[in-house]
């Protein structure tokens, strides 16, 4: 097991089939990615950058693109969810819709591309 699937294993339901069903999400859409750290959480790496994190919190789960430009491109889909230019947060009863979870991982991905060009 990697970093992240250790992590998942170690929360009760339903946050841990919501994380998940987030990080089996990531790997179909990005499936070169890695189980790794990044900032110090469990996170999905992609071409040796952090590509996501999903992790519960008391009051929330929060999402981390690690990518402030990310969030900003989506932020007009985040009525409803709380969200900072690093994250974003939601519970078990309101969570973010697959479409978006899907878009927001692929954005990152293009971004590490973008980058990795360079």
């Amino acid at each position: 097991m990697g970093e992240m699937s250790e992590y998942i294993a170690g929360l009760e339901a339903p946050e841990r089939d919501l994380v998940e069903r987030m990080r089996a999400q990531a790997m179909s859409l990005v499936p070169e990615a890695v189980e790794g750290r990044s900032y110090g959480m469990p996170a999905l790496r992609y071409r040796e950058s952090p590509l996501v994190s999903v992790m519960s919190a008391k009051d929330h789960i929060g999402l981390y693109p690690f990518s402030p430009e990310v969030v900003s491109a989506v932020s007009g889909e985040l009525d409803g969810y709380s969200w900072a230019k690093g994250t974003i947060r939601f519970t078990a009863e309101h969570p973010l819709p697959d479409s978006l979870v899907e878009r927001i991982i692929l954005l990152r991905r293009d971004e590490i591309d973008a980058a990795k060009a360079r």
